[in-house]
């Protein structure tokens, strides 16, 4: 992979990191969790292991920024295995959370991608 490919995977993969975790944090302060890093921590790691998955099933570092397959594929990872971990270890799952963090995570997942597209056409 050139350093430049290598270099935009790389700020993908904080891209994706990072919207996981506003995401934890936004749901963490709603809820009034408090905004600890261990209590984002906690929070966020099934999803961001979700987001790992998707990274590897997508094979995002070849097309990054691309919203099909590599977004879609990254968001359905994301909260599909984040979903299954919470309920594996005992987190919660209620349908109206699954609902509010699939949406949510769709738009910011897909969103930045579709937002970085956009500015690399001009």
């Amino acid at each position: 992979m050139p350093k430049a490919d290598r270099s935009t995977a790389v700020k993908a993969l904080a891209a994706d990191a990072v919207c996981v975790v506003v995401f934890c944090t936004i749901g963490r302060r709603s809820h009034a969790e408090g905004l600890t890093v261990a209590g984002i921590a906690e929070t966020a790691w099934p999803f961001l292991a979700g987001t790992a998955v998707g990274w590897l099933l997508a094979q995002a570092w070849r097309r990054p920024i691309a919203v099909v397959p590599t977004g879609l594929a990254v968001w359905l990872a994301t909260v599909v295995v984040g979903m299954v971990l919470r309920k594996a270890t005992g987190q919660g799952t209620a349908t109206s959370f699954i609902v509010v963090a699939s949406l949510t995570t769709a738009v910011l997942l897909l969103g930045w991608r579709a937002g970085a597209r956009a500015v690399s056409r001009r």
